[in-house]
Formats: C-alpha cells, sequence, structure tokens
C-alpha cells in the first residue's frame, strides 16, 4: 500500500477509533500519521505472515498515547483483521488506547511512561549490534516527550554505542499535554542539542511531507544513531483540530465527528487528482 494512501486510512479509521472509545490523544495521532505510514510502507523491514521473524526490523512507538495509529498500520498490512479495529478501547478487547503489543500481532512493547520506548529500542539496537545481526530499530517519539530526562540519557548511550543502526523520529508538533512546548519547557535549540549529543541530525521542514520523509529515512547518518526531527502539525488533516491543544483530550462526537471524516475523504481525493 502507498504511504499516502496509508496515511490516509489511519486518519479515517483513528478518527473512528477514538470516536467509538471516548478516547483522547487524536490531535497526535493526526500529527505522527505520517510518519507511520511512511516508515511501514517504505522504510521498515516487516513480515505480516510472520511477525516475530528474527530479521524484521523493529518499530517501537514510544509516545504510547497515539498507539491507534500503529494499530491501523498494522491492519492495513494484513498483521489482523481490521474489523477488530471496531473494538478498540473496548473492555476485554485487544486495542488499548496506549499501545500494547499483549496479545496485537507486529507491535512490539507496550509504552504509555513517556521516555521508556526509546530507551528500550535503544536497548534493542545494542543488542543487535552486539550479535552482529543486520535488522533496523525504530522509535517515534513526541516532542513534548524530549522534556524526560530518560531521553538524553538515551542519546548519550545511542552515541557512546555507534549505533548506526539506529533511528529516533521526533513528531515535532510544537505540543504537549498542556501547552506549547516553549511555554512549557522550552527545548530549543532542539536540533543542536542532538548534534551535541553526537546524532546525525535531519531537520525536516515539512514533517507531513512523505517526499521529504523518504529522504530523510535514506539520508546516511555516517556511523552515528540519526534522529530525524519532523515539523508536524497537531491535528493534521483536519482544519478545525490543526493546532489546537483541545484535541490533545477531546474526541470527535456529533458534527465534529462528520465533518473530520468529510475533510479527511475529501482531502485524500484532492491528493489522487493532483
Amino acid at each position: 500500500m502507498r504511504s499516502e494512501e496509508l496515511a490516509y486510512e489511519i486518519r479515517k479509521n483513528a478518527i473512528k477509533m477514538v470516536n467509538h472509545a471516548h478516547a483522547s490523544h487524536l490531535g497526535g495521532i493526526l500529527s505522527c500519521a505520517d510518519l507511520v505510514a511512511v516508515i511501514y510502507s517504505d522504510i521498515a523491514n516487516v513480515n505480516p505472515k510472520n511477525p516475530k521473524d528474527p530479521k524484521r526490523d523493529r518499530i517501537v512507538l514510544s509516545k504510547g498515547h497515539n498507539g491507534a495509529a500503529i494499530y491501523v498500520a498494522l491492519a492495513k498490512l494484513g498483521f489482523f483483521d481490521e474489523e477488530l479495529l471496531k473494538t478498540y478501547g473496548d473492555n476485554g478487547g485487544m486495542f488499548s488506547c496506549h499501545i500494547s503489543h499483549k496479545e496485537v500481532p507486529g507491535v512490539e512493547f507496550s509504552t504509555g511512561s513517556l521516555g521508556q520506548g526509546v530507551c528500550v529500542a535503544c536497548g534493542m539496537a545494542v543488542a543487535a549490534k552486539r550479535k552482529h545481526e543486520t535488522h533496523k530499530v525504530y522509535a517515534i517519539v513526541g516532542d513534548g516527550e524530549c522534556n524526560e530526562g530518560s531521553v538524553w540519557e538515551m542519546a548519550l548511550l545511542a552515541s557512546q554505542q555507534k549505533l548506526d543502526n539506529f533511528t529516533v523520529i521526533v513528531d515535532r508538533n510544537y505540543q504537549q499535554a498542556m501547552g506549547r512546548i516553549e511555554e512549557v519547557i522550552n527545548t530549543e535549540p532542539f536540533a543542536e542539542k542532538w548534534t551535541a549529543f553526537g546524532w546525525h541530525v535531519v531537520d525536516v521542514k515539512d514533517g507531513n511531507n512523505h517526499d521529504q520523509l523518504r529522504a530523510a529515512f535514506a539520508e546516511d547518518s555516517k556511523g552515528k544513531p540519526k534522529v530525524i526531527i519532523a515539523r508536524t502539525v497537531k491535528g493534521k488533516g483536519v482544519s478545525f483540530m490543526e493546532d489546537k491543544l483541545l484535541w490533545h483530550y477531546r474526541d470527535p462526537q456529533g458534527a465534529d465527528f462528520e465533518n473530520a471524516l468529510k475533510e479527511v475523504e475529501e482531502n485524500y481525493a484532492k491528493s489522487c487528482n493532483r
């Protein structure tokens, strides 16, 4: 499936899933939809017929509250029946609203406590290096998550270990739970911090642009771990959600639900007719 089509499917289905579960975090799900789509469609080596293939690349969603994006991607790639997505957030169902690997083929690790997932991903990359294995490790991180000290401990270790098999993708939508990044804990100069920690930095001006993302993944990290800083828009694809903190929490119901789906459909149709 083309990455553009997968991103559309992620947005459409995530809106339905969050609506069904009366869940939260739709804004971040929409901002990272393109990152997830490009990784699964064009970059990572994954095998729905053998989810535990030792040669598979590992993908860890460290910003675990956006798990719906991964669930949709896995369903569309054939890891499990798409109909199961309708049970998102149900008591006793297989899909928790923070991503869980329990009984979900293709999910590498359960996350939720910010900073945890990227550290585990770093450990996976260290293990692969020491075992002389060739698979890659990818971790998707929120920019608000980078307030966590554990993220920077990980960054020091990855640089020291020269983990050129490890890529961190930062969903840089400039918002976190309680406000804008610069108002809560200002992390600028952000790219320069990663450079100082010994990483190869790729600053993607439009992190919702698939061509720019593909070029970022293709760039040689010159023996270093790579961080892709993808400048995205929270709520991307739904005009009344874009860059609005409210949609970190609110679930779309009624007219909001119908209008969100309509916009996503119309935007995808326009992109197909270009």
